[in-house]
């Protein structure tokens, strides 16, 4: 209730001031559940562990007895495992061990749930019977209520609730929760992290530095396949989209293996850009190819939009300026075996778009028909300065097009802290293009990068006015005849 903005005077209506006065939290806790539905705006979420701001309770303590490693542990920066280990009481009880399993499933929400420990043990003083551990939080004074004694009492089990000392170790505890146990109280704890094959990466924050390496150790602990934690020391600022950083904790290599929408990658990790969290706008993207559609990848990286197109059985022209994501891109080219589906190049973006693509367009647009079904997409997956290619399709053609329906689809990414990211985005886009997208375009919320913000995609067919420049008749012939023989020409300066 306290989190949902509700005053704590609700449990003093005449609904609930005898069960306020007489009953403990859970049994208050409860009745406004019952209440949920009569109660107009009351909407009741049970999830007591969230409610730190309420008075310590005996439930209180049991959570953090249970769920919390030992208190010593606080500040360790060199993980030590063994400081972990702690013996907390909890309520057990004595049962025949052949009805154990019945008991079970007639009191499974009031047994221990909780991953990694036992909920039946051995009984020491009788090996006929078993000991079953009960949550403490449904039984925090040691003592059932009416329902679970009249399951009892029909299963014919004594109903005493005995106490049991439960050792755990460092093996039971969640990552979260260590983390939370070592940090400073109070300050943010990192348990989330990107994950690159058998590579963990973080982005820790300057108060979780000196306990970075305990913290890579224990990512590596909890989670199965993860062999080497890094964190990133710097932001994406370099030429080739790569970042310097910092192994953590296990393997040096990072050198590893990927798989996105059932297609496998390999790459250098220290070397290349790869970013898990795109792989849903990988598939976007694709989804909107046809077989025998032309791609052109402008920053294609190491190929999470060139392969699958391939794939799909599209002309693909991939590009990418760093060295390393070009041969990882021919690696992985031959890896999914279309190698000789994609032409590879290792150029710069503007180089690209004026040469091979130039060339291309030039080559195929005039050669289209209104009832060809053939499209021809551009992707820009360079968030920090995409936009500012744009302004390379100015006249980057001569002549007229064949076929308004074939002019290409440019697929633009963009980031924008703007209020209207959309809006923001668009106008940048238009200014770079010199025309208005009006109607003409489409603008996709990639996702939240960081607090405000927001990396977006903007998709739009070029315009012709824009791709093509109009010959003047004394030099129609001249030009007409460059670009049918391929000639490069430098394109018309345009001022914005």
């Amino acid at each position: 209730l306290w989190r949902f903005g509700y005053s704590a005077r609700l449990l003093k209506t005449n609904h609930f001031r005898t069960a306020a006065s007489n009953t403990s939290f859970p049994a208050v806790w409860m009745r406004l559940v019952q209440y949920s539905g009569r109660i107009p705006g009351l909407f009741v979420v049970v999830k007591i562990n969230r409610f730190f701001t309420m008075p310590e309770t005996v439930e209180d303590k049991a959570n953090l007895e249970l769920y919390s490693p030992h208190p010593e542990v606080r500040g360790m920066t060199l993980l030590n495992r063994e400081a972990f280990r702690r013996t907390v009481v909890v309520p057990v009880l004595k049962v025949k061990k052949e009805i154990v399993s019945t008991l079970l499933k007639s009191l499974k929400h009031t047994v221990l749930q909780r991953p990694g420990l036992k909920r039946v043990v051995e009984d020491p003083e009788d090996e006929d019977s078993r000991l079953v551990i009960l949550d403490p939080h449904k039984i925090p004074e040691f003592s059932l209520g009416e329902s679970e004694q009249e399951v009892l009492k029909h299963l014919n089990i004594h109903p005493e609730v005995s106490k049991y000392n439960l050792e755990l170790t460092y093996e039971n505890f969640k990552s979260e929760e260590i983390l939370r146990a070592v940090l400073p109280e109070g300050q943010d704890v990192t348990s989330g992290f990107s994950r690159v094959g058998h590579i963990a990466h973080l982005n820790l924050r300057d108060h979780q530095l000196p306990y970075r390496h305990l913290i890579g150790q224990v990512i590596i602990d909890k989670n199965p396949g993860i062999t080497c934690v890094v964190n990133k020391t710097n932001i994406i600022d370099s030429t080739y989209r790569n970042f310097q950083m910092e192994v953590l904790a296990g393997e040096s290599s990072l050198v590893t293996k990927v798989k996105e929408n059932n297609i496998v990658y390999e790459l250098d990790f220290s070397k290349v850009y790869w970013n898990p969290r795109l792989s849903t706008e990988h598939g976007r993207i694709v989804e909107l190819l046809k077989p025998g559609d032309v791609l052109f990848d402008v920053f294609a990286g190491i190929g999470p939009f060139a392969i699958p197109a391939a794939k799909k059985k599209c002309q693909v022209f991939a590009n990418d300026l760093n060295p390393e994501s070009y041969n990882w891109l021919l690696r992985n080219c031959q890896l999914n075996k279309v190698d000789n589906k994609i032409k590879a190049f290792n150029m710069d973006g503007r180089d690209f778009l004026l040469g091979p693509v130039r060339e291309e367009l030039s080559k195929e647009l005039p050669l289209l028909k209104e009832e060809q079904k053939t499209s021809f997409h551009i992707v820009m997956n360079l968030p920090a300065l995409a936009i500012e290619f744009l302004d390379v399709f100015r006249h980057l053609l001569v002549g007229e097009p064949g076929s308004t329906a074939g002019l290409p689809t440019v697929h633009c990414y963009a980031f924008s802290k703007h209020d209207d990211p959309a809006k923001d985005v668009q106008e940048r886009a238009e200014a770079s293009l010199g025309t208005s997208l009006d109607g003409r375009c489409s603008t996709y919320l990639v996702r939240n990068v960081a607090p405000n913000k927001e990396m977006l995609c903007i998709s739009f067919q070029l315009p012709a006015d824009v791709l093509y420049k109009r010959p003047c008749p004394d030099e129609g012939k001249e030009q007409a005849s460059d670009v049918a023989l391929g000639c490069q020409a430098t394109p018309l300066a345009v001022s914005g």
